[in-house]
């Protein structure tokens, strides 16, 4: 399963953001920083949501273009 991650440079840090993925956020110096924060908050983010029970969504973000 992919999920769609936005990743934005700020003026002092990097965001990264899952949008099917509501919550889902990190922040780094660096961008690399950034998507390996927002791969533990994923991660993170599926165990709590199978620790309360509740299913893993379905993504629906998709990149379209070539």
């Amino acid at each position: 399963m992919q999920f769609t991650v936005i990743v934005e440079e700020g003026p002092t840090s990097w965001g990264a953001y899952v949008p099917d993925l509501p919550g889902c956020v990190a922040a780094g110096e660096t961008r690399g920083e950034a998507l390996q924060l927002i791969r533990n908050a994923i991660e993170f983010h599926f165990e709590g949501l199978k620790e309360q029970g509740e299913p893993v969504p379905e993504p629906h973000c998709i990149q379209r273009g070539g």
